[in-house]
């Protein structure tokens, strides 16, 4: 029996969570010849087509099916030995900077993994804006942050993709007119630039109905069916559904993260900075 190669695993869940096999290599970091020479060497491997051609793209066998639980159980499982290994005898203290996104959704889980692992280790938790978080990694305060990408940087050590989605209240919009009401982050904030770019191009008629500084007041107005926003499936919970198809509202491009890590951050930060990059990516919604 030939062993499944982790690297492999963690290749074919990024196929399957992005849906392409250009997605799987952008999240992976490999090239997508690179990445379809990984998938042939899994095939080998399990002895059996995992892939098969589905219109434009690819889609999962049955064995290719079969496969996901299995990848998902096993890459937990190295992860937590990792992490367990390296982590017994480590001390000292991790300062992470994260956005709300992330402070809700997928970061209490793996904090609690890391916690278990580096019981020794402090933790300090900064939410914020990107732009904020990014300033407080280059000055020092911060050994890491998971923020909306602009550009590439040279500390990036994880990066992934969400689609974005209009969404909004569960019981619709409590006003219908002509002008799209948005509820929408106060300047700088990329999902606000990315939502009017959308809007002018599609020569959808707007207005700003309702303006926050936090993701807390932006949730508000979008619950009260004052308006509709632009984020990611992390926001819908709690009432906030995607927006109908009825509206008519135009296509918006894929959210960009990246996991950047500061400059002479030690060890800690860096075992928390992959367990990050390998974990944090919303399963089946990653792009």
């Amino acid at each position: 029996m030939q062993a499944l190669d982790p690297d492999l695993l963690k290749t074919f869940l990024a196929f399957v969570d992005g849906g392409s096999l250009a997605h799987a290599a952008s999240s992976v970091g490999r090239s997508p010849s690179a990445v379809t020479a990984q998938m042939q060497r899994l095939e080998q491997i399990v002895g059996e087509p995992l892939l098969v051609a589905q219109g434009r793209g690819r889609g999962l066998t049955q064995a290719g099916e079969d496969l996901v639980g299995h990848a998902r159980r096993i890459l937990a499982v190295h992860s937590e030995a990792w992490l367990a290994l390296k982590g017994a005898r480590a001390a000292g203290r991790v300062a992470i900077g994260t956005t709300q996104d992330f402070a809700d959704s997928g970061l209490p889980e793996l904090l609690r993994a890391f916690a278990t692992s580096h019981p020794r280790v402090r933790i300090e938790l900064r939410v914020g804006r990107s732009a904020e978080l990014g300033e407080a990694l280059r000055a020092g305060q911060l050994d890491l942050a998971i923020i909306m990408r602009k550009v590439p940087a040279n500390d990036e050590v994880g990066l992934f993709s969400e689609p974005m989605l209009w969404l909004c209240s569960q019981k619709g919009l409590a006003v219908r007119e002509e002008e799209l009401p948005l509820a929408l982050l106060d300047p700088y904030c990329g999902f606000r630039e990315a939502a009017l770019a959308a809007l002018d191009a599609a020569g959808r008629r707007y207005r700003i109905a309702a303006g926050s500084a936090s993701l807390a007041g932006l949730r508000t107005a979008v619950n009260a069916g004052i308006a509709l926003t632009l984020r990611t499936a992390r926001f819908a919970h709690s009432g906030i559904v995607e927006a109908p198809r009825e509206l008519g509202l135009p296509p918006v491009p894929t959210a960009q993260f990246a996991i950047r890590l500061g400059q002479g951050a030690e060890r800690p930060a860096r075992d928390l900075a992959t367990l990050l990059s390998d974990n944090l990516a919303l399963p089946g919604l990653a792009g």
